[in-house]
């Protein structure tokens, strides 16, 4: 049997199934692609990861040479080694999503495609991820409770969501583009249904936010992303 043209390595965090939710998009829309419908996944374990510890998968030298980094996910694509979730997603459309059904075309719709990326980052580059990635952090794994630390990303991401509260509520908006699901919300939604591990109730502070969240998480193919790896 042939290897798989795609294989993702990945675990069930919020970077993690960003990834498989977006596979899942696009077998649905494209179910004739044999490298979609045939797409391999390796549980990797992450124990430790934070912490530097060796024992893990993610820090094996195998693994090593796909991601030097050490973390999930990270995707082989015939070959190719991507690592860093919006890397990977990006890359997955560029080559897979040939109709443009989930991104914009970079040279004929470059406000559009721009809006994506602005987005993107907005979740990567030190803002929802990152802050929610601390707060869970200082909850949860710290060695010891720093108070100030814990408030002071909890009520950040609180901050962030409120961001995206207007701007969803801007114009009344379906999804981040308006009524296009794109890499935006994929790439934003698995943090933010997370929410109420830091105790923040999105039905109450922010029930835009939470409309969205529920309208995406509804989707049969983020349902299946959601579940990957088991």
């Amino acid at each position: 049997m042939s290897k798989p043209a795609i294989t993702l390595y990945s675990y069930p965090t919020p970077n993690g199934v960003c990834v498989s939710i977006f596979l899942e998009a696009l077998k649905s829309v494209y179910p004739d692609n044999a490298d979609l419908n045939s797409y391999e996944v390796v549980k990797m374990s992450i124990r430790d990861a934070d912490i530097g510890q060796v024992h893990n998968q993610v820090k094996s030298p195998w693994f090593l040479e796909i991601n030097p980094n050490g973390r999930i996910p990270a995707i082989a694509v015939n070959g190719f080694n991507v690592f860093e979730t919006s890397a990977i997603i990006l890359y997955l459309a560029q080559v897979y999503d040939t109709k443009k059904l989930f991104s914009y075309d970079p040279v004929n719709e470059a406000k559009e495609y721009s809006e994506v990326l602005q987005w993107i980052f907005f979740c990567d580059h030190g803002e929802i991820g990152p802050m929610q990635g601390q707060a869970n952090h200082f909850k949860f794994a710290a060695p010891e409770k720093i108070e100030y630390a814990q408030k002071r990303y909890v009520n950040e991401t609180r901050r962030l969501y409120s961001v995206l509260e207007t701007h969803l509520k801007a114009g009344d908006k379906e999804f981040i583009m308006g009524n296009k699901f794109t890499l935006a919300d994929i790439k934003t939604f698995p943090w933010v249904r997370r929410s109420s591990v830091l105790k923040i109730d999105l039905a109450t502070e922010f029930p835009i936010v939470k409309a969205w969240v529920d309208r995406i998480e509804a989707r049969p193919d983020v349902q299946r992303g959601l579940n990957i790896p088991a």
